[in-house]
């Protein structure tokens, strides 16, 4: 599963590419937590290159049409992503292995997370990070939603739950409960 494929440039898309290839991977899904531009910059290569369509929450299909206009008040060059895939379940499937879905918004409108109970994991995208959270001040942002999120889906899982974030080092859920200035 690729998620959030935030490839920028060639170079970018060739670390990826590569790592795929040197670890013998065949992605069978690509799914975006949120439709910010840095997330996904990288949607069109990965579904052009691995034959794929963009799983997206519905919530996020309104940020997912602006990234285009996004990129050029920026200056940015940005190839569109295909049309996405509209999330449907509560669960996505990998194989054996299952990922629970949980709807964190505040940073985006439609933001989610993926849980992953057996390795005791979450793939939380920029909803909470090491001793921060999110930015709210982009379109569908919201202060009061994101905290909510984060007290009702994230901090009810185990303490020991890893949390691997769209930026920055991977920390803990019990840690974050101690530690985070945003939470406390």
């Amino acid at each position: 599963m690729i998620i959030d494929p935030g490839c920028y440039d060639k170079a970018e898309e060739k670390i990826l590419s590569d790592f795929i290839a040197q670890k013998k991977l065949k992605p069978v899904l690509l799914v975006n937590t949120h439709c910010h531009i840095d997330h996904v910059f990288g949607n069109k290569y990965v579904a052009e290159k691995y034959n794929l369509t963009p799983i997206i929450h519905p919530n996020e299909e309104p940020i997912l049409s602006t990234v285009s206009r996004v990129a050029e008040m920026y200056g940015l060059e940005y190839t569109p992503s295909p049309e996405p895939e509209i999330l449907k379940k509560d669960e996505i499937l990998l194989g054996e292995d299952k990922f629970k879905v949980l709807f964190v918004p505040g940073h985006s409108p439609g933001h989610i997370a993926l849980y992953h109970s057996e390795s005791e994991s979450v793939i939380a995208g920029d909803v909470l990070f090491r001793q921060s959270i999110g930015r709210t001040d982009l379109p569908g942002g919201d202060m009061d939603t994101l905290i909510n999120s984060i007290r009702t889906q994230l901090f009810v899982l185990p303490d020991a739950t890893k949390v691997y974030a769209g930026h920055m080092e991977p920390t803990t859920i019990g840690y974050e409960k101690k530690h985070n200035p945003f939470l406390n």
